[in-house]
C-alpha cells in the first residue's frame, strides 16, 4: 500500500467526540517514548504529522489522520507513564479504553513494544487485558536500528516466548525502525491486505 495523503481529522478524548466520517480504524498504542509518533510519522513520511518528543507523555488525545480518504490511523495516549499525578494516570486510562473498548470502526490495534527490552508487567498486563477482552492486536517492535542484527532477532525470539507462554498462536508481529524505516513496508501492506478482506465481505 502506497499513502499518498494523510490529512488531519482531529482530537477527541472520548468516542462521541470522533470524526463524524466513518472509515475502518487501525490504532497504534505503546508505552511512553516507545517511539510511537515517530512510528506513525515515518509510516506516513510526514515528520510533522504527529507529535514527537524527547519527553514521554506528550499526547494525551486521540488524534485521528485521515489516511487516502479511506481509513483512520489513530495516535492513542501512551500508558505507563510514572511521571504523572494518580488523577492524570487514570484520565488517560479512561481515554484509552473508551476508544478501545467503544470504537466500532477499530479493526485492529498495534501495540508498540521497545525491541530492545524483555517485555515488561506493564505492556504484558496489557496484552493479557486485550485478550481478555477479545480486542484484535498486533505487536511492532520498535527501534529496531538500536541493537545489531543478532542481539535484534535473539531478543525478538525471546519476546515471541514470553508472549507464547500465555497465547496459543503469536499475532501478528513487525519490527520497525523510523530512522531507517525497517518494517515500513511490510506493516502498510498487512493494512492494505486487512482493507481488502474488508471490501470483499462487505453485502
Amino acid at each position: 500500500m502506497k499513502i499518498t495523503e494523510a490529512l488531519f481529522a482531529g482530537s477527541s478524548t472520548r468516542i462521541s467526540e470522533k470524526p463524524k466520517q466513518k472509515f475502518p480504524e487501525f490504532a497504534f498504542i505503546g508505552r511512553s517514548n516507545v517511539g510511537k509518533s515517530s512510528l506513525i510519522n515515518m509510516l506516513c513520511r510526514n515528520k510533522k504529522l504527529a507529535m514527537t518528543s524527547s519527553k514521554p507523555g506528550k499526547t494525551r488525545l486521540v488524534n485521528h489522520f485521515l489516511i487516502n480518504r479511506q481509513w483512520y490511523l489513530v495516535d492513542l495516549p501512551g500508558y505507563g507513564y510514572a511521571k504523572m499525578s494518580a488523577t492524570g494516570k487514570q484520565k488517560l486510562e479512561q481515554i484509552i479504553r473508551n476508544y478501545i473498548n467503544l470504537s466500532q470502526e477499530m479493526i485492529m490495534l498495534f501495540v508498540l513494544i521497545d525491541s530492545r527490552h524483555d517485555i515488561g508487567k506493564t505492556d504484558m498486563d496489557f496484552l493479557i487485558e486485550l485478550g481478555q477482552s477479545r480486542i484484535p492486536f498486533a505487536i511492532i517492535f520498535t527501534k529496531g536500528d538500536k541493537n545489531g542484527p543478532n542481539a535484534l532477532n535473539a531478543q525478538i525470539e525471546k519476546n515471541k516466548k514470553q508472549i507464547l507462554e500465555l497465547w496459543e498462536e503469536l499475532p501478528p508481529v513487525f519490527v520497525s525502525s523510523s530512522e531507517t524505516g525497517q518494517g515500513r513496508e511490510e506493516i502498510l501492506d498487512y493494512i492494505g491486505n486487512v482493507l481488502e478482506t474488508l471490501d470483499e465481505e462487505k453485502p
